[in-house]
């Protein structure tokens, strides 16, 4: 039996020999999302070996990794001779490391240019990783989206799924009004409404008790952190602008209080 076998191919409906609840499109979403940190492999400049490296890592409102490099690290040295990369997002937890889901990601990595996208890029990136804003600003520092080209995700035994870009990232062609909305409808909720935030977590998520805040907002759900925790709360259907935001969320609010 070959690997084709039992993985389920992009675009294809999951296999019979895998689990009738395997949802990989879904877990791998949820993967890039919420995952924090995790290997980065570029092609040494210096004989084009695999070169690994651990890395933070935030999602670009579509779901793109960023990343937050220096012009003295040598995987940056890697990229900007050849842009081809790979990021491992392990989930991780007790017992064996490969009992735990973990997806890998490969594509492009290209340096953000212009600064309205750079500052966007910037602001997420430093609500999943607040410490990073001592050195952001450093000029040897330059935030790098990656232009995702496939996925695979292993979510354990016997959930294997290959997985397109399209799968990966959420559509945002209709989501300008929810783009534009992001930083102020976060802002407000951490601010005004910490408490239903909390409940997010700990009611929907089944996360520890504690201030969580969301670090995100996109079509298709948010981020929230509570110290090195990160979850992924995933919308019913897609969010395209500020007054469906606030419908949904307040959805949840009540869901999660009742």
């Amino acid at each position: 039996m070959s690997s084709s076998d039992t993985t389920r191919l992009p675009g294809q409906p999951v296999p019979a020999n895998q689990p009738a609840d395997f949802e990989p499109v879904k877990e791998g979403k949820a993967l890039l999302r919420r995952i924090r940190a995790g290997a980065l492999a570029t092609l040494d400049s210096t004989d084009g070996f695999p070169f690994a490296s651990l890395v933070n890592i935030a999602t670009d409102f579509d779901g793109a990794p960023l990343l937050l490099l220096s012009r003295l690290a040598a995987h940056r040295t890697n990229i900007e001779k050849d842009a081809r990369i790979s990021l491992l997002l392990s989930e991780g937890g007790k017992g064996d490391p490969l009992a735990h889901a973990r997806l890998k990601v490969k594509g492009m990595a290209e340096m953000v240019e212009g600064e309205e996208a750079a500052a966007r890029c910037k602001a997420r990136f430093l609500a999943r990783h607040p410490k990073s804003a001592l050195y952001a600003d450093f000029p040897d520092f330059s935030f790098f989206r990656v232009r995702v080209r496939a996925g695979h995700l292993n979510g354990g035994f016997a959930r294997a799924a290959q997985l397109s870009a399209d799968e990966l990232l959420t559509d945002i062609g209709d989501a300008a009004a929810l783009r534009d909305a992001e930083a102020g409808a976060i802002e407000h909720m951490n601010a005004d409404h910490a408490d239903a935030v909390r409940l997010y977590a700990t009611r929907l998520l089944g996360g520890r008790d504690g201030p969580w805040r969301i670090t995100g907002i996109d079509p298709e759900g948010l981020d929230l952190a509570f110290a090195d925790d990160t979850l992924r709360l995933a919308f019913d259907k897609p969010v395209l602008d500020a007054t469906a935001l606030r419908l949904t969320l307040v959805h949840l609010a009540e869901k999660a209080r009742g």
